[in-house]
């Protein structure tokens, strides 16, 4: 299977509305559910969330909590540059067990990531996050450890801070078998629609009807 679109959305006021908007414009394989700006994710914010995506068959994950995973009935979480990614995973298998995804970032050390893939990490994660202020380093970096585990590693990798359809299109060539693109609180439906379709057609993701 080709490239595939992971979708990265702030819970909050009309999370859903944007997230349905996506799926109208193209497959996702995957939601990660993440906290606003600031606040801490609650049930209430991320239960519909979950409800959508999974009802549109796309696997469902929670950032970073994985007893929150469990209880909503998420499909696993995903561990955002922990500061011993190594215990972090062991913790959150040991929550969800063997059938619970659990994807982890481990920021720029290839070493963790190689260690995170032998125990049994589902996906590893790079990314260029927003507090780095050299953002074109920053994407370089991704772009490096992306083409890096494509071409050596069966884990399948996806790449973060995926913000325009030129770096999708650059990722996919690479080998990276997910772009996550970021719908943050605040965007309209219309405008995550529009992202997520020109994404889409960069990676030549199957577009679905609205």
């Amino acid at each position: 299977m080709g490239c595939q679109l992971y979708v990265v959305i702030e819970a909050g006021d009309a999370a859903p509305e944007r997230l349905a908007a996506a799926f109208g414009a193209a497959d996702l394989a995957s939601v990660l559910i993440v906290p606003p700006a600031g606040r801490p994710l609650d049930a209430a914010a991320a239960r519909p969330l979950i409800e959508v995506a999974q009802r549109r068959g796309a696997a469902a994950l929670v950032a970073t909590d994985a007893r929150l995973a469990r209880s909503l009935g998420a499909d696993g979480v995903h561990l955002g540059s922990p500061a011993d990614p190594g215990d972090a995973y062991q913790a959150a298998r040991a929550i969800l067990g063997p059938s619970g995804v659990i994807g982890v970032d481990p920021g720029i050390s290839r070493h963790d990531a190689m260690t995170l893939a032998e125990a049994g990490a589902d996906y590893i994660a790079f990314g260029a996050p927003a507090h780095l202020k050299d953002r074109d380093k920053a994407r370089t970096r991704r772009d490096e450890l992306v083409a890096w585990w494509a071409e050596i590693f069966q884990v399948p990798c996806v790449a973060f801070d995926v913000e325009t359809a030129q770096e999708a299109d650059a990722l996919a060539a690479a080998g990276v078998d997910f772009v996550a693109v970021t719908l943050p609180a605040g965007q309209s439906a219309a405008a995550a629609r529009d992202l997520v379709a020109a994404i889409a057609a960069a990676i030549g993701a199957r577009e679905t009807a609205s």
